[in-house]
């Protein structure tokens, strides 16, 4: 194949990882504290005949950190995180963080995530309530209290800069990267009776599937071009009978 036919699979191959992110982005629109998915393309540089040519790479996958809308639920097991921290939960994978702050009380006492995961406190412990407590408080610093006695306190954790973090479920995230309890509540913390949503523009996805879609078709265009090109030289140039 030409160089030509090549850049056009390559433009292809690119597109459809894009189109995939989008309908995951798409479809989480509405999970709480889902972080959308982003592709970072790059371009590999072939030498063919006296000039390079630039092929796009698959891209690399990763998570976009930036917050999301916050909707008041008036649950008082429900927080919001505030500034660039996350919480933390207890899962088969390990330690995973999270921003999606819908909890909910166990038979037994267990302060756990609506998906069933024991929420940390900032020494990494499962956090313990009175199921027959009464009613809960929760600070901004994540301090937690029943019938006015401190019982125990939400670990808030920020990560240190390195390697993008890696997808568990939904809306929680495997940190690649060190994982450090926050001491400074200044712009930090958590808003009780709050809920924080998906951080993916719904528009703005729409609108970058449609151009993909183009982009997609435009390469498929090419490529059958580039075919027919090949053919039409091969039958003016070959031998004739």
């Amino acid at each position: 194949m030409t160089a030509p036919v090549y850049l056009a699979l390559a433009g292809q191959m690119t597109m459809e990882r894009r189109m995939a992110t989008i309908a995951t982005n798409l479809s989480n629109m509405s999970t709480p504290g889902y972080r959308a998915e982003e592709v970072k393309f790059e371009s590999m540089v072939e030498r063919l005949g006296k000039d390079g040519v630039a092929f796009p790479n698959e891209g690399v996958m990763f998570t976009s950190l930036k917050a999301g809308p916050l909707t008041h639920t008036g649950n008082p097991l429900d927080v919001a995180v505030r500034g660039d921290v996350w919480l933390a939960l207890d899962s088969p994978a390990g330690r995973v963080l999270t921003r999606d702050g819908r909890m909910q009380i166990t038979a037994n006492g267990e302060l756990q995530s609506i998906d069933g995961l024991r929420v940390l406190d900032p020494g990494g412990t499962a956090i313990l309530l009175d199921p027959n407590g009464g009613q809960v408080h929760i600070g901004a610093d994540g301090s937690i209290s029943q019938g006015g006695v401190p019982v125990g306190s939400i670990g808030l954790f920020e990560m240190a800069p390195g390697e993008p973090p890696g997808r568990y479920s939904n809306s929680a995230i495997i940190p690649k990267s060190p994982v450090n309890p926050v001491i400074d509540f200044t712009h930090r913390g958590v808003r009780q009776g709050y809920s924080e949503g998906s951080n993916v523009d719904p528009i703005q996805e729409m609108t970058r599937l449609i151009m993909v879609q183009r982009t997609f078709e435009s390469a498929a265009m090419a490529v059958d071009r580039g075919e027919d090109l090949v053919q039409e030289a091969i039958n003016a140039l070959g031998p004739s009978s």
